[in-house]
């Protein structure tokens, strides 16, 4: 089971990240385990997009709804 599948948070990816990023930076991983690091790295770097895209998305719709919301408030306006 990979790590993507069992992160459940944009945090907890973070997290992840933060630790793979602090072993590859000691130079001690050795090719193996580099690119296994480097790989489970990418998938969670693809799962946190995703998290921000769809937070990003949401509050894309509630800016809409809050302009609907305004301009159903707004009385029409008469040519005069």
């Amino acid at each position: 089971m990979s790590t993507t599948e069992t992160t459940t948070t944009y945090e907890s990816a973070v997290e992840r990240l933060e630790e793979i990023i602090r072993r590859l930076d000691t130079n001690q991983a050795g090719l193996r385990e580099t690119l296994e690091l480097c790989s489970e790295g990418k998938g969670l770097i693809e799962f946190a997009a995703g998290e921000l895209e769809a937070v990003g998305q949401g509050l894309q719709e509630l800016r809409l709804d809050e302009l609907i919301a305004r301009l159903e408030a707004t009385p029409a306006q008469t040519a005069a």
